[in-house]
């Protein structure tokens, strides 16, 4: 890997290097995290887990041919190579500072309280339309999560679109430190993390540190429907340039028409005047939000607008994230990836579309705080109130999200504490040809709902 040489990786991360100085100027094949991963000439950075000591590992690695390992303890004297510092995960943070700096390219920064992978996905096939593209890994957006993206970038990408996400305060500096984005992409902000950041405008504060760490003469791409966003001014020089529906937005869209569950055609206006038709493939009005980010990116590195067209269009859908299954007993719009209050309603608006009968099965949303309980509850209000026939709650706070559904008598809502309860009764509640929404926060195991759903003939 270009500049991971033993010296170089040693000095960026302020570690001691332990062993034979004549092994500074090797170069590592590989950095990775999980001893499972280990190759020949790869980096074994030792990051101690909850339950796990990674350090216990370090003699596999070796035998499996690791050229190094760097360890926040003193492992004395050995017959391999390893590199002493404070902290292997902020070691880890630096080593991919060190790769990243290596390259020449384009940096896209995203983050957002909702939709920051789907964002990434989109401007991920419209950047690709002309460059050698390299993006996040699933939803690997954390901080050890963007440094394994940043390792495994191709000596000949050309634009990398790394995507942030946090729950503390401090995480964002961590993060845009070592990606130095040259444009940077807020999608939203919303109430994801209350429990931490407390209100919108802490939000705001932690998501926008992204900017601060912005290269010189970088990009700022912001949704212009957000009221936080759209009053932010500019930063480092660089004013934001918004994205939306509204007359305020150099990137706008008209002429929506949903498709139902196969999207929605609309018309996007281009800020030099140009416009184009476009059916955005994945329904909902959060997708043709993202199709402006990725407008908005791809026209801020030259794409024309065929190119940003093509990138639309052929925009792939992902398991667990507004993914439609065509199954012979439902329509399955598997959404089950991750959820909070703003993603939990956008997906019902996408089930609003579909043609017949409507079900949702949710599930606890967590990190909300000491709101929880009424934000569960409103969002089961909202789902009665937007077509959805079926409400099957799954969860202890989602009996309180099936209370505010029960309270429109035009919507059945039961609840159930467990996926156990709901699979020994969901034959008494769904129907053949059921359009069925499945979401959940990320911990209650949702995709194990879809995949009996699936299964069900």
């Amino acid at each position: 890997m270009k500049n991971l040489t033993l010296k170089n990786i040693t000095d960026s991360c302020r570690g001691t290097f332990r062993g034979d100085d004549s092994l500074l100027s090797r170069e590592a094949a590989g950095v990775v995290i999980d001893s499972r991963k280990v190759e020949k000439d790869y980096l074994f950075v030792a990051i101690d887990g909850v339950k796990v000591n990674a350090h216990k590992f370090i003699p596999d690695t070796v035998k499996k041919g690791a050229l190094c390992v760097v360890s926040h303890e003193d492992l004395g004297e050995t017959d391999y190579p390893y590199i002493l510092v404070e902290s292997t995960g902020q070691a880890l943070l630096d080593i991919a500072k060190l790769y990243r700096d290596s390259f020449d390219i384009k940096v896209v920064g995203i983050t957002g309280s909702v939709g920051k992978t789907s964002t990434k996905e989109m401007i991920a096939s419209v950047v690709s339309q002309r460059y050698r593209t390299h993006k996040t890994l699933g939803n690997f957006n954390n901080e050890w999560g963007l440094p394994i993206t940043i390792f495994a970038m191709d000596e000949d990408t050309q634009v990398a679109i790394l995507e942030m996400g946090v729950n503390h305060f401090g995480e964002m500096r961590r993060l845009s430190s070592v990606a130095s984005p040259n444009i940077c992409v807020i999608t939203n902000i919303g109430i994801a993390h209350l429990e931490f950041f407390k209100t919108r405008e802490g939000i705001l504060q932690e998501k926008s540190q992204m900017i601060q760490d912005m290269k010189s003469g970088g990009t700022i791409i912001l949704n212009g429907d957000d009221d936080l966003l759209s009053e932010m001014g500019p930063v480092k020089g660089a004013v934001p340039i918004l994205f939306g529906a509204g007359e305020n937005c150099s990137f706008r869209v008209t002429g929506r028409k949903s498709l139902g569950l196969k999207g929605t055609a609309c018309t996007i206006h281009l800020p030099d005047g140009r416009s184009f038709d476009c059916v955005v493939p994945l329904p909902g009005p959060h997708m043709v939000s993202n199709a402006l980010a990725g407008a908005a990116v791809g026209y801020s590195l030259g794409l024309t607008p065929e190119e940003i067209k093509n990138g639309i269009e052929k925009l792939p859908s992902m398991p667990g994230r507004n993914n439609i299954i065509s199954t012979s007993r439902f329509v399955l719009l598997d959404d089950c990836y991750n959820a909070n209050p703003v993603s939990m309603k956008a997906a019902i608006d996408v089930l609003d579309l579909a043609i017949g009968r409507k079900a949702a099965i949710l599930g606890d949303m967590t990190e909300l705080g000491g709101e929880a309980e009424v934000l569960h509850y409103e969002t089961g209000k909202y789902a009665s109130c937007h077509g959805v026939d079926l409400v099957c709650g799954i969860g202890r706070l989602a009996r309180e999200l099936v209370r505010g559904a029960s309270e429109n008598a035009s919507t059945e809502a039961v609840w159930f504490e467990t996926k156990e309860d709901f699979f020994k009764q969901m034959h008494n509640y769904l129907r053949d040809g059921d359009n069925v929404l499945i979401k959940a926060s990320h911990g209650m195991d949702f995709p194990e709902i879809v995949n009996r759903l699936k299964g069900l003939s």
